[in-house]
């Protein structure tokens, strides 16, 4: 039996429990941008399953609007506030 991808192993984790960016990287020793990358592969790849976001969200003013779910920014745009709670993710 051929090994699973880094890809398939995030698909298979995500539809256990939901998990943000870097608990994925700490998880498949991968860093937290190449874990973003596959993700938007799995997304693409679903047949019948979704992959769901929860956006990341500033801890300082609440905001949640960010422009990609698929990412980590660095600051909020509203306060400045670089304390941002990652987006999460899971397969349903």
């Amino acid at each position: 039996m051929p090994e699973r991808t880094t890809r398939q192993r995030i698909a298979d984790a995500l539809r256990d429990r939901a998990a943000a960016g870097s608990d994925l990287a700490d998880e498949f020793d991968t860093t937290r941008p190449q874990v973003y990358q596959h993700l938007r592969h799995v997304a693409q790849s679903l047949d019948e399953e979704e992959l769901l976001v929860a956006p990341p969200e500033c801890r300082d003013c609440g905001f949640d609007g960010f422009d990609d779910p698929l990412n980590y920014p660095s600051r909020c745009p509203e306060c400045k506030s670089e304390r941002i709670a990652e987006p999460t993710f899971t397969i349903e």
